[in-house]
């Protein structure tokens, strides 16, 4: 058995849209795989080290509450971004996404920065991009469709076109309803608009970030879970959307 710790950032500031849902999972997940798995609350300016914890987790929040996160991971970043480039499991949403970019401009011309981690920025328009979606991607060398729900008045466009999206929006918006991209993946990293929560309607996702913490300790998972609930509920969403 190994010891996980997953770090739920600012949970009390980035919590939209049951976003924290996504860490239930997870844990129960890692507890059905015979795994011992902690959550970390990481409240504004709290000190944390990020090569002793074992996945990163932020939800989604409003404009004041992005700005105020923004100036605290600002003194974290560099550790933060080294940890990612090295393979950290990260899974950012919606406004937690797009702090990861070079800026956000609000549909009234004022400009936040973004933490500059990638090559992207995001724009406030009028009229939001809400409902459910239905993206293509590929996890773990398998085809997959994933199912979630988008809230968002943000759009957001790659600036460095070798940007790999999390994936391709069937049906839906993703992240700016122009391209047809959804959020964005690098390494064991992922930023995406959907909510819902996401991951227990995804459990190829969910085990994506379980397989990522795992293999960076060394433990291999002899086991498969039963995933015909979880399955059966994706699929039901999925033609739900389809014929939507």
């Amino acid at each position: 058995m190994g010891k996980f710790i997953i770090a739920h950032m600012y949970p009390d500031l980035m919590n939209l849209y049951g976003d924290r849902g996504n860490l239930i999972c997870l844990k129960k997940r890692m507890e059905w795989y015979g795994q011992e798995c902690d959550i970390k609350n990481i409240n504004l300016h709290d000190k944390l080290d990020f090569s002793q914890i074992d996945m990163i987790f932020m939800g989604g929040g409003s404009d004041r509450e992005q700005g105020l996160v923004y100036h605290d991971l600002l003194n974290k970043s560099n550790q933060l971004m080294d940890e990612i480039n090295k393979g950290l499991p990260t899974l950012f949403i919606c406004g937690a996404y797009q702090l990861l970019g070079s800026y956000y401009k609000s549909h009234d011309g004022k400009i936040m920065d973004g933490l500059g981690f990638f090559k992207f920025y995001s724009v406030g328009k009028k009229g939001r991009l809400i409902g459910n979606i239905l993206i293509e991607t590929e996890i773990q060398g398998q085809i997959s469709t994933v199912v979630g729900f988008e809230n968002h008045g943000g759009r957001t466009y790659f600036d460095d076109q070798n940007l790999q999206g999390l994936g391709t929006v069937i049906k839906g918006y993703g992240n700016n309803g122009e391209d047809k991209t959804e959020g964005i993946r690098f390494n064991n990293l992922i930023g995406t608009y959907l909510h819902g929560p996401l991951l227990p309607k995804n459990p190829v996702l969910a085990d994506f970030f379980i397989h990522a913490m795992t293999d960076r300790k060394g433990i291999k998972l002899g086991q498969v879970l039963d995933d015909s609930v979880e399955n059966t509920a994706h699929e039901q969403v999925k033609k739900k959307i389809i014929s939507g």
